[in-house]
């Protein structure tokens, strides 16, 4: 029976022990907290802002109660209130986190923002560039051309009045005869029709006719006029395009290569019709061939 007695005792002694180290450990803590001064709102927010926003580690709790800070037979809220700090330092580096991470990506936005619209003002600088350049060889292939067209221009008024001798063609009559034939109109067909599209050319007329005196000139001259009459009904040469002239019975050059004298006189009636162009007709075709198509 005392031995019964005995371990009872010591069990409610055992089961005693915690709660009298924990009502201890409470009384201990209230009296800190009570012997301490009350702090105002804005000085525990100061604290916390001091103590949150340096970074440092959480410094251990004080030693506190019978079992120090490791007490086997903790309660849940003393539990709770042991783990509030870390869960309120977990939650402050989640929200330093956040804000950092939120930071980071507006910064990154705003760098490739800058990026973009830099390399947007080098493409159209680039663009200008080039276009600037092309300009330049457009005006100086402008320029050669014109230099070219003024070298041409001043040669072509220097020598407006010199007419090289282009085509000749010779047309025959029979003694006393001033119509022309159908060969001979055939042969100014020939001569004529390139002409139409043609400028910087003269077409010169001499007639030629055997006999005497003013007979000789006039029938020269009427031969020479339905040469010219011909041309202008039927192939709207300009008049002041054409010079005639009624030789009568001027001799006229022998060919090269015939013997004989160097002039000669005809029988009957001839008309020699040369064409005689200047550089106009050039020019024209260099005009022509410099605009753009």
């Amino acid at each position: 029976m005392k031995n019964r007695a005995l371990v009872a005792l010591l069990t409610v002694f055992v089961l005693a022990l915690p709660v009298l180290a924990q009502e201890t450990s409470s009384a201990t803590s209230g009296q800190s907290a009570a012997s301490q001064p009350a702090q105002t709102p804005a000085a525990q927010s100061s604290d916390q802002a001091q103590t949150s926003a340096t970074g440092k580690p959480l410094q251990p709790p004080a030693r506190e109660g019978f079992w120090g800070r490791v007490n086997p037979f903790a309660r849940k809220k003393y539990v709770q209130r042991q783990t509030q700090p870390i869960r309120d330092r977990l939650n402050e580096l989640d929200e330093l986190t956040a804000a950092n991470s939120k930071m980071i990506k507006d910064v990154d936005a705003r760098a490739q923002q800058g990026i973009q619209l830099a390399s947007a003002k080098a493409d159209a600088a680039d663009q200008h560039a080039i276009d600037a350049g092309n300009k330049a060889q457009m005006a100086q292939q402008a320029a050669t051309q014109a230099g070219a067209r003024i070298t041409t221009v001043e040669q072509v008024v220097s020598n407006i009045d010199q007419y090289k001798a282009s085509a000749q063609t010779e047309i025959r009559f029979r003694p006393g005869q001033t119509v022309l034939s159908q060969n001979a109109k055939s042969a100014l067909d020939d001569m004529a029709t390139p002409l139409k599209s043609q400028r910087g050319y003269i077409i010169e007329v001499q007639g030629f006719s055997s006999g005497k005196g003013q007979a000789a000139i006039a029938t020269s001259q009427k031969m020479a006029d339905s040469v010219v009459r011909y041309l202008v009904l039927n192939h709207e040469i300009p008049v002041y395009r054409i010079y005639v002239v009624g030789m009568g019975n001027a001799p006229v050059e022998a060919a090269s290569g015939e013997e004989g004298s160097k002039t000669k006189r005809m029988s009957g009636g001839r008309v020699e019709i040369s064409l005689l162009k200047n550089d106009l007709e050039q020019l024209s075709a260099t005009s022509n061939a410099d605009q753009p198509k």
